[in-house]
């Protein structure tokens, strides 16, 4: 039995697909692998079905291991979209004074989750300009303490 090419073309597109619905980002892999595949048989026509699954299982294998241990760590190198116990203990500029009672606003030098400046709310009175550090996220703002 000969699989054609666009038949690899139409499963890796499809497995593609199904990564959408299932948010785990790792059937992509195997679905760039049959893309692979399926460009390869492009290229070499001849290749035998045993030397194709093997071609797509390597590739696809070399994609996942390639996403673990080179691409996926330099993801956490920003602070864009970090969880939101990697923010506590961040330092920030106060911008507006804080009450007990009031919100104020902090400034950080780089983004925390996805923004330089948050709302927040402190225990205690700090004035604006003030350096404070963020003790808990609470929904859309930060608890921060004075320094």
């Amino acid at each position: 039995m000969q699989i054609e090419w666009w038949t690899w073309i139409v499963g890796g597109i499809g497995l593609i697909l199904a990564e959408l619905a299932i948010p785990s980002f790792f059937i992509i892999w195997f679905g760039l692998g049959a893309l692979f595949v399926g460009l390869l048989m492009l290229a070499i026509p001849g290749l035998s079905l045993t030397a194709q699954l093997a071609i797509w299982t390597a590739a696809s294998l070399a994609m996942v291991i390639l996403w673990f241990r080179v691409f996926k760590p330099g993801f956490y190198k920003t602070r864009s979209g970090t969880s939101a116990g990697e923010a506590v203990g961040e330092i920030g500029l106060l911008v507006s004074a804080v009450a007990p009672f009031e919100r104020g606003k902090v400034r950080f030098q780089r983004p925390v989750l996805g923004s330089e400046e948050w709302a927040c709310v402190a225990e205690g009175p700090i004035a604006a300009g003030e350096r404070v550090k963020v003790v808990t996220v609470e929904g859309s703002f930060l608890t921060v303490s004075k320094i």
